[in-house]
């Protein structure tokens, strides 16, 4: 993989986006679990960087008995945590690498928690309709993507009458803000309503890291467009005793806007 010279905002089609990121995810799926790992936990379902856990909140609903399907799953680790609970679950990811984490911290746990994996785009999921009772992602897919309209119409067509959809993703207002951790970060420097995706690309002015921002609205046109009802948007509050700063997510604006959205979905029937 070339080494990144520089970041920008430009377009960027969905195919584009689709090769830099899986190439990406490929390069870095070791580093990522060697540096996150211990955050995410192997068994653990975090939602996002505030830590708001599926423990808790239970946007899901009682995991036993479920058949769920992730995408997007990384190393798999919220996928463990279902199985682990009582659901019958399949993680999938875009990247091989991310794929052979997964299977690899397989080895490290016990049976209960152990899935199976898939290699497949979130965008053309190679599943017949109606087969899972739940679907979702965590920080995975939906920003990584060109063409997330996409990824909410497959969800929804995988998913049976009455069950859910959940995703997590950068709140939208975040994207308003620089990616900064302290004070810098408190201002707000572009429009919201810039939807011009944040590209890293090579000395070529190739891709290898692509990133997609929509407005709250557009979202909820998403979701609609699937053929989705709108159940609830959650924003995790920054709790206290929490001082791990990811990334650009940190105590001190975690505190004053919101880093997180995940947005529960039903299909309706």
């Amino acid at each position: 993989m070339s080494t990144p010279s520089e970041a920008t905002r430009r377009p960027a089609p969905p195919a584009e986006t689709a090769t830099a990121n899986r190439t990406w995810w490929d390069a870095e799926a070791t580093d990522y679990y060697l540096e996150h790992g211990t955050f995410l936990g192997d068994t653990d379902f975090v939602w996002g960087p505030e830590r708001l856990r599926e423990e808790d909140a239970g946007l899901l609903g009682d995991p036993r008995g479920q058949v769920v399907l992730e995408i997007g799953a990384g190393s798999g680790q919220c996928s463990r945590w279902l199985a682990a609970h009582g659901a019958t679950v399949v993680a999938t990811d875009l990247s091989a690498g991310m794929v052979a984490t997964g299977v690899a911290v397989n080895a490290a746990v016990e049976a209960p928690a152990r899935v199976p994996f898939a290699q497949c785009d979130g965008r053309a999921l190679p599943f017949a309709e109606g087969v899972f009772d739940s679907v979702f992602t965590a920080y995975g897919v939906v920003p990584f993507v060109a063409d997330s309209d996409v990824v909410m119409a497959e969800a929804a067509r995988v998913l049976r009458p009455g069950g859910r959809f959940v995703f997590s993703t950068t709140h939208p207002v975040r994207w308003a803000f620089a990616d900064d951790p302290g004070p810098g970060g408190l201002t707000a420097r572009h429009s919201y309503f810039d939807r011009t995706p944040y590209v890293e690309q090579d000395e070529r002015g190739q891709a290898v890291y692509v990133e997609h921002h929509r407005t709250l609205g557009d979202r909820v046109r998403e979701i609609a467009a699937a053929g989705l009802v709108l159940v609830d948007v959650v924003e995790p509050e920054w709790p206290e005793g929490h001082d791990a700063p990811w990334g650009g997510w940190s105590p001190l604006r975690g505190r004053i806007i919101p880093g997180t959205a995940v947005f529960v979905c039903r299909k309706p029937g």
